[in-house]
């Protein structure tokens, strides 16, 4: 209880009484109730109040997870993030009627005075850059699909992807527009989409964490890339993603120091859960449980982890399949094949970062670079998961933040250009859970400059992954500050035609 001292200023007084996790703490203190119990017990029973019925559909529950508002068609997510933004004209948004109109000024009549970057707006001229690339026409489940010779094996997945030609963005940089795209806001501080899946389905692996991320480095402008885009923002710290690493240990600090044995470690994490718990009553602060679970899960991954970075029991063909990087730590290669395991272990959020893609210049060059990183690695994921029973119940998102412009950035040859940020339009793929295979959706103008048929925006896509992953949009929410808090933000609507 307070004391007579904390009391004899009447402001300080005030000012203690309007702090929740004070007036939690004396609640609970006067009333002799357990909460601090409660709340423990809560996470270590979370797997077992999974469930709507265990919680409301705003997330305000116990600490387990919201669960699906219905049944979900996928369970998990793999999401292969192309940092810097490929270019669709390249190899997705076929214009062969650019051809002719090599190096003739962009049209003020399409352009219709939009913004466009520091980095071109001082430019005399826009000349029209047609792409150098082949593109084929490859069979799905309408008329057909024409796509890149950059990306062949990506081709072959013509029948099982959805392709959508008419994403937009309202960032035109690169940090605001990727924060966007992992939070639905453009605004540090929010949680990704990774963390408001931990949040709303729990996890399906105790030894593992919910959301996992790993990062290949590109070969061409790179990036930096942020931790907060895989961080939770509002939500508790224990659904922020947890990064592998490529060199030394997997995750940092895991192992234990030369000298201390699993049962030594042991000993004392009970030691400190002991202060945890006593703490937790005190002070009633949610990261406290946090802080337990995130100790116990350390604990269990100093097993799982070496098993799973270890790719010996994979077999040749499986190894052939990936590519010849696949045994190299870190490449992209090598962390689809781990997003497949991590799949199989049933980790829910699997996010790939691919760097390297921002091609103001020498695009033709970096891009075939690019390409040939990601290209194969990329297709088997997709089939591994297929053979292996997985595809079905796995949701495969491909994107960049946005696209690139038609005119070249800088010097135009037959044979060289770059290209400049563009919002207004770009490709992605999707495969898998609960998605329409086989389709293009959208359409874009001769310049692939503006939309022109069914535009989709991030907080469209976001609402029609969640929709995948059995949740309403607008209900999985969270309070903070006063606001109920979602992915989409107040925006959003299911694209129907996405969906199987």
């Amino acid at each position: 209880m307070a004391t007579h001292k904390e009391f004899s200023d009447p402001c300080a007084a005030h000012q203690l009484m309007l702090t929740r996790r004070r007036f939690f703490g004396l609640s609970a203190q006067s009333m002799g109730a357990g909460l601090g119990m409660l709340g423990l017990q809560s996470i270590l029973g979370r797997d077992a109040l999974a469930g709507p019925s265990a919680l409301d559909n705003s997330g305000a529950g116990l600490g387990g997870p919201v669960g699906p508002h219905f049944k979900p068609k996928a369970k998990r997510v793999i999401y292969m993030h192309m940092e810097g933004a490929p270019s669709q004209l390249d190899l997705f948004d076929y214009k062969p009627g650019l051809r002719a109109r090599y190096n003739q000024d962009f049209p003020e009549s399409i352009r219709q005075g939009q913004r466009l970057t520091t980095m071109t707006s001082g430019q005399a001229r826009f000349p029209i850059a047609p792409s150098v690339f082949k593109f084929s026409r490859y069979e799905n489940n309408q008329d057909g699909v024409w796509l890149s010779d950059a990306i062949p094996h990506t081709a072959t997945l013509a029948k099982e992807m959805c392709l959508v030609r008419s994403v937009h963005t309202e960032a035109i940089n690169h940090e605001p527009a990727i924060t966007f795209f992992q939070t639905g806001t453009q605004q540090p501080g929010r949680a990704s989409f990774g963390s408001w899946m931990s949040y709303g389905l729990g996890s399906s692996n105790a030894n593992l964490p919910t959301f996992v991320v790993m990062i290949s480095q590109g070969l061409g402008n790179m990036q930096a890339l942020a931790a907060r885009f895989w961080g939770s923002g509002f939500l508790s710290s224990e659904h922020q993603g947890c990064k592998l690493r490529s060199g030394g240990d997997p995750v940092l600090y895991l192992n234990n120091p030369a000298g201390v044995s699993r049962e030594d470690r042991r000993r004392m994490l009970d030691f400190v859960g002991e202060l945890n718990e006593k703490e937790y009553q005190r002070s009633m602060d949610p990261e406290v449980r946090a802080r337990i679970a995130q100790s116990e899960m350390a604990f269990r991954m100093q097993m799982s982890v070496p098993e799973l970075t270890d790719f010996s029991n994979e077999d040749e063909k499986t190894l052939e399949m990936y590519g010849k990087d696949v045994n190299k730590p870190g490449s992209f290669a090598s962390n689809c094949l781990m997003a497949r395991r991590l799949a199989e272990r049933g980790v829910r959020f699997i996010q790939l970062y691919m760097r390297g893609w921002d091609q103001h210049g020498n695009l033709p060059g970096d891009l075939r670079k690019q390409t040939g990183a990601v290209d194969q690695p990329q297709a088997a994921l997709v089939k591994d998961l297929k053979r292996r029973g997985l595809l079905d119940d796995t949701l495969v998102i491909w994107s960049g933040e946005f696209g690139r412009t038609v005119y070249s950035q800088g010097a135009l040859t037959k044979t060289n250009y770059g290209r400049d940020h563009h919002p207004r339009c770009f490709s992605m793929w999707m495969a898998g859970g609960g998605i329409n295979p086989g389709v293009v959706h959208g359409e874009t103008d001769d310049f692939s400059y503006n939309i022109v048929k069914d535009p989709v925006s991030v907080h469209d896509l976001h609402a029609t992954m969640l929709h995948c992953l059995g949740f309403n949009h607008e209900r999985l929410s969270y309070k903070h500050q006063g606001r109920d808090m979602r992915l989409t933000d107040v925006f959003g609507k299911v694209q129907k035609p996405l969906l199987a």
